[in-house]
């Protein structure tokens, strides 16, 4: 089934389900939506997985929050919870990049019981930079670009990637394909300013109490700078048997690659099933 409606907290949002077989739900990053995790791939579904992807509030074909500030890690989390009460998940194995990758943490830290594995893709937060003053004042001017001159404001306030030269034309396309996929806006502005404040967790020695199998997935920092490959190494090295999934020299980064991330998760679903 594809194009469900899970209502939560005076929040629509928009869902996505296909196949059968062991549940994964993937979480998306900001700004991005639910097609945005694997990539349009297929191969979960292939594979013997029921696979539920959606839009997070305010963003894509969701609805916005009832409120400028409703967008935190609280508020995403319990959306999570929704998704799986509307589908009768006891447990799931939730696959997540950046904001998702937070969002399932969070949820996983508080509701273990309902968290079959975990894949994180390209974390950022690192349990300090919620306070750095520079970094918000450049979400800051994000949000008012976008508000003020919708994508090509963002671009504006964006300016040139730091990335490889050979990854910059990449990324400047996937962030306008990205921003143009949203029916709200001004919601995903509102996003800009609330969840780079917000905590998933206290610190980071938090993730120790994971006990699930696991998977971090770091991009090299040529490619992706914003989510450093030293933070998707810590997150690794906290959660307990975590398998570090890191990009091959010379190779796109594997959360860029749809069928590549699918093996990923497939893998992490694998070990999650009882013998």
């Amino acid at each position: 089934m594809a194009d469900q409606i899970v209502e939560h907290d005076g929040v629509k949002l928009a869902v996505d389900t296909h196949g059968d077989g062991i549940p994964v739900v993937l979480l998306h990053g900001l700004t991005a939506t639910h097609r945005y995790v694997v990539m349009g791939s297929r191969s979960l579904e292939r594979s013997g997985h029921r696979v539920i992807a959606y839009d997070a509030r305010g963003h894509g074909r969701s609805a916005p929050a009832p409120r400028a500030d409703g967008y935190d890690y609280v508020d995403l989390s319990h959306d999570l919870e929704a998704v799986l009460d509307r589908f009768e998940l006891d447990r799931a194995v939730l696959a997540g990049a950046s904001m998702g990758a937070h969002t399932l943490l969070a949820f996983a830290l508080r509701a273990p019981e309902r968290c079959a594995g975990l894949v994180v893709i390209t974390p950022a937060y690192d349990g300090h930079n919620v306070g750095d003053a520079v970094r918000m004042e450049r979400w800051d001017a994000l949000a008012e670009g976008l508000r003020a001159g919708g994508v090509d404001g963002f671009l504006e306030a964006y300016g040139r990637p730091t990335v490889a030269p050979e990854y910059e034309e990449t990324v400047l396309k996937v962030i306008r394909q990205r921003l143009s996929a949203h029916e709200h806006p001004e919601a995903v502005a509102d996003a800009l300013q609330v969840v780079p404040r917000s905590r998933p967790f206290e610190s980071l020695a938090d993730l120790s109490a994971i006990s699930v199998p696991a998977a971090v997935v770091a991009s090299n920092d040529q490619a992706d700078p914003e989510h450093p490959q030293a933070v998707g190494e810590a997150y690794a090295q906290q959660i307990d048997g975590a398998r570090l999934v890191l990009d091959e020299p010379g190779r796109s980064p594997v959360a860029w690659q749809g069928s590549q991330l699918s093996k990923v998760i497939a893998d992490v679903a694998a070990r999650s099933e009882p013998s």
